[in-house]
């Protein structure tokens, strides 16, 4: 009878969430549950116009009906290992400053270090794939992404793309301006403006932040925040204090946008 209740065990499926071929088990998904205090606007409604009175220096927004489905279905999990598997990639540390670097493939991260976030695992512990991708190597999947339509004058894009399992995420940092969109998956992003630094450890995950510190916050000291889904895209002004948190296994594109140098605004 022993044998009998195994072997019936084991036929029980494990619960989970299949999104692209990229898969979170249930018991490693985050809880999505939470606020949601960002604007939010409807892409295919949102002008040139609205978003620079409105957002582009002053506030962030989540813009909903942004459509990329060539891009989407490039990033399945396994059309990317068929196209991309022995491509060479670099690793970054998921913590503030991500200064360790640590070579691989794309193939080798999926297999051994594309997992939900260790609770006893630092964020300076903890690689992450995001950013160091060779932009000529990797030009025929970043070239078919469509990005997005609303430009900040005198500013150029560059593209940063990532994968990374639930419970990972970056911890609070800043930098220039730039939207952020999820192709697959789910992410919670949390900000602040610059005047208004958070307290954090930059070594620590932003999973352990949102655990212990987060649920401590005052009403006045907690974030701008929203869970953000597949097909969405947020922007972040310049300078802006930001998290994230992977709430399951996430696929995400950043269009990062840079001032244009004096001598091509001549041109």
């Amino acid at each position: 009878m022993r044998a009998l209740l195994v072997f019936v065990s084991l036929l029980i499926p494990i619960s989970s969430v299949n999104d692209g071929g990229w898969i979170t088990d249930d018991k490693d998904i985050v809880s999505e549950e939470g606020p949601c205090n960002i604007a939010r606007q409807d892409g295919d409604g949102l002008t040139q116009e609205e978003f620079l009175e409105r957002y582009a220096f002053t506030q962030p927004v989540i813009i909903y009906n942004v459509k990329n489905e060539q891009f989407s279905e490039l990033t399945e999990r396994s059309r990317m290992l068929s196209d991309w598997g022995d491509e060479k990639v670099v690793l970054n540390s998921a913590n503030t400053y991500s200064y360790t670097r640590v070579p691989s493939t794309f193939g080798e991260y999926l297999r051994t270090q594309l997992k939900p976030q260790n609770m006893d695992t630092l964020g300076n512990e903890t690689l992450y794939l995001f950013g160091d991708i060779d932009p000529t190597t990797w030009d025929p999947l970043l070239s078919s992404y469509s990005q997005p339509a609303w430009k900040l004058p005198l500013h150029e894009p560059a593209l940063s793309f990532g994968i990374a399992g639930a419970g990972t995420g970056v911890p609070f940092h800043f930098h220039g301006p730039g939207f952020a969109e999820i192709v697959h998956g789910a992410k919670r992003w949390f900000l602040y403006p610059y005047e208004e630094r958070p307290e954090f450890d930059p070594d620590r995950t932003t999973l352990e932040w949102y655990l212990k510190d987060y649920p401590n916050l005052p009403e006045e000291k907690k974030p701008l925040e929203c869970l953000m889904q597949k097909g969405e895209v947020i922007y972040f002004p310049d300078k802006w204090w930001h998290a994230t948190l992977n709430t399951r296994t996430s696929v995400f594109i950043s269009t990062f946008l840079s001032p244009v140098p004096f001598a091509k605004q001549e041109l």
